[in-house]
């Protein structure tokens, strides 16, 4: 009789030894997945496509992040929605636990790098932009201006010069750089058909091309808000009138490389398409990637009598209406400088 209690008593010590085996077990691995991670500071992290389990447990030991205690597996299956990782690039913040990251793979919310490109920069600007950009696939590199006009579906025979929206863009790894440029192109193309729409009546321009080609010399002459849309009026009353524009800044253009920080009067007299001391009406492209409120002023230039313009030493400029009290305002500002000396 007491021996067929022993056999009855054994197989229930033997299952709460178990169930305690097991309780601990559990324990060991939930205190597995909420230990913090050994990071010193923000870890960018990758999961390449095609990564299983058995590979981000080698990726996780390879960074340091955990040990190789056999524990992940378990951890799976005692969780498996943390096993539903997605591939991508993302963010480890130092404090995070080994939970928290597992759950951020499985989120797939990615890290955004951000890039920025700042009003009144060239195309060749953003090109170098673009090439030093982290965990961008880079495909424009080596392509001709044919190539990407094709790439980005823009009218043949525009320039890429002036067309791409100045801003700050998110992107995640892997973007390729053309989706970049895509994306401020058609902004930019959105901006210049709405201002074109809203724009003012009997503006000297034959299309909205020319209206950003007018915004990119804006920018260029001014980074002074309230006075764009003067600098804007001196250039419309002077195409009215038929007056070369004989603005600087796309003399500057048309040197390209030459340009070494100084205009010389050989500049002026040295033909290109650009200088408008020589050409009729607006050079031929954008000068540069205007900003919306250089877009506006060019939509809507102030109405003024105003034909010149001169720096007044202070950031700003000095408007006049006729040659005699431009040239007292010329010789003001060389004064000015004289004495900055």
């Amino acid at each position: 009789m007491k021996l067929k209690k022993n056999i009855l008593v054994l197989p229930g010590l033997i299952i709460i030894v178990a169930a305690i085996a097991f309780f601990f077990f559990v324990k060991k691995i939930e205190n597995f997945s909420a230990q913090k991670v050994n990071l010193a500071q923000d870890l960018i992290f990758t999961v390449p496509a095609g990564t299983g389990r058995s590979g981000l447990e080698t990726l996780l030991i390879q960074h340091k992040l955990i040990e190789d205690n056999q524990l992940l597996p378990w951890l799976f299956r005692l969780e498996p929605e943390l096993a539903k990782f997605k591939a991508g690039t993302f963010c480890l913040q130092k404090n995070m636990t080994l939970k928290e990251i597992l759950q951020l793979f499985s989120s797939g919310k990615e890290i955004q790098f951000s890039i920025r490109f700042i009003e009144g920069s060239r195309l060749s600007d953003w090109s170098k932009i673009l090439q030093n950009a982290p965990y961008l696939k880079h495909e424009t590199e080596g392509k001709t201006s044919q190539d990407l006009t094709k790439l980005l579906d823009m009218k043949a025979g525009e320039s890429l010069e002036g067309w791409f929206y100045p801003d700050t863009y998110l992107y995640t790894a892997g973007t390729r750089d053309i989706e970049l440029l895509r994306r401020a192109y058609q902004k930019m193309v959105m901006v210049i058909e709405q201002e074109w729409k809203n724009r003012a009546e009997n503006l000297p321009y034959k299309s909205a091309y020319e209206m950003l080609i007018m915004a990119s010399i804006i920018e260029k002459e001014t980074a002074v808000d309230s006075e764009r849309a003067k600098i804007a009026s001196v250039f419309v009353n002077r195409l009215r009138l038929k007056m070369r524009l004989q603005t600087d800044p796309t003399v500057i253009y048309g040197l390209g490389d030459k340009y070494t920080g100084t205009i010389f009067r050989s500049s002026l007299t040295t033909f290109t398409p650009y200088n408008t001391y020589m050409i009729e009406g607006l050079p031929p492209t954008p000068i540069a990637m205007p900003s919306l409120a250089s877009i506006k002023a060019a939509a809507h230039p102030a109405v003024t009598d105003y034909l010149y313009f001169v720096a007044d030493g202070n950031g700003g400029h000095i408007f006049t209406t006729n040659l005699v009290a431009h040239n007292k305002a010329v010789n003001l500002y060389r004064q000015r400088l004289k004495q900055d000396k």
